[in-house]
Formats: structure tokens, sequence, C-alpha cells
């Protein structure tokens, strides 16, 4: 899945594809067992092309209207794009997160599995989804709880939905190392393989510690412009 290429022209994406493989080799790992999601919210598609251009296939958005504004065309001009939900979703956005994406990361709750199933019924399209724990036990962030994720698990199977794994995103301004050590821990009790876990700031300690998709942006692409005054 992770394949460097001395004649990219996207000087970051090699950079971050480094570190991959640097990360893989320590946790001996293979660099190919890791999926990197080029994080691509606030980003337009001018921003985009050059990593699309440069090859790289696999983007992931946060909003749902976000992605129908400017994935469509892209992906109509780049077929083979995989494209990750991976920021909270609402239920009543079930229909268009099922028609426009690939993959779903922050299922958290038995109302979005319900209105999931529904919809991958409708349309006839099967979405594997990670199932978002809070392991920080943060009341402003999404997630199901500890204790809940068996049951949320058994409640997404029943409704027929494929799940690829566990997600989460460790309190800020501390060592995720432990936060991700406990989703591995987490996967392994459930009998679950996916881990989508890090970031720009931590996606090396995450694939030492089993990650299968990380979740960069700002390393891709940059700081993003300051909003107007």
């Amino acid at each position: 899945m992770i394949e460097k290429d001395t004649n990219l022209e996207d000087q970051a994406l090699n950079d971050v594809i480094g570190k991959i493989e640097k990360g893989a080799r320590i946790a001996t790992r293979k660099a190919s067992d890791v999926a990197l999601i080029a994080v691509s919210k606030t980003r337009g598609a001018d921003e985009i092309r050059p990593l699309l251009d440069a090859g790289h296939r696999i983007f992931g958005e946060n909003r749902v209207q976000e992605a129908m504004e400017k994935w469509p065309g892209l992906k109509a001009d780049y077929p083979d794009v995989e494209l990750h939900m991976i920021g909270q979703l609402q239920s009543n956005k079930a229909a268009e997160a099922v028609a426009l994406f690939d993959y779903i990361h922050a299922l958290d709750r038995l109302s979005l599995v319900k209105a999931l199933a529904k919809e991958m019924q409708r349309q006839d399209r099967q979405i594997p989804c990670f199932l978002q724990v809070n392991v920080g036990e943060e009341s402003q962030k999404g997630g199901c709880d500890i204790e809940a994720l068996p049951q949320l698990l058994e409640q997404a199977r029943e409704a027929g939905i494929m799940v690829a794994g566990l997600m989460a995103i460790p309190p800020g301004d501390t060592n995720p190392a432990p936060y991700f050590a406990l989703l591995a821990k987490l996967a392994r009790d459930n009998g679950l393989d996916g881990l989508s876990m890090g970031m720009s700031g931590d996606f090396e300690a995450a694939i030492k510690l089993g990650a299968s998709h990380i979740r960069v942006g700002t390393a891709l692409f940059g700081p993003r412009s300051p909003l107007p005054a």
C-alpha cells in the first residue's frame, strides 16, 4: 500500500512515506500494511490534485457536505480513489455518506448503526466501518465508552455491517502511546485487526503499536491558512 518513489514531485508525501517505512522497520512490520489516509478536510481541489498526480489514492474527509462539493469531480478524474469518512457522522447524513465514501471511521452509537445499515441495504453498498472508542474518556469527543464496545460491535454485526476494526483519537497534549496500546488491546480482545489511529504529530508511534490506517493532514498539506478576521 505504501511505496516510496524518488521521482515523486511531492516531497511532503515522500517524507511521510519515509517515516512510515522507518516506523514499520522498528516494529518489524511491513510498510505496505499501513494505509496512509491523506486528510484533505478544508483543502480545495487545487491542493489535492498534486497528491493525486503524485500517485496517492487514499484520502479522508471530516464533513459529508464538504466532501460532496469536491470529491465527485475528483473521483471522475481519478476513479481509483479510496475515500474515507473520518469525522463524526450524523445519522441524517447516512445516505450521502454511503453513496460517496468507501470506509467510515467513526461509527460510535446504535442510532448510526441502524441508519448506515438501512442505507447500505437500500443502496446495495457494503461500506466497511471502524468503531470509534473514546479511549481518553473525554466528554467532548465522540466514540463509544470502552465498556460499551462489545455491545456496539455485536449490534453492528447483527445489522450486517462489516466491521474493519477500531478507531480512536487520544487526548491532546499527552503521550498518545498508552492510548494506542489500549486501542490495540481492545481490538485483540474483540477479535479485530484494523486500527485507525495516529495523525501528523504521532503516526510513527501509532505504527509501532500496530496502526493499520493513519490519518495525516498537516504533514502532507502544510499548515492550514488562518481564517480571515
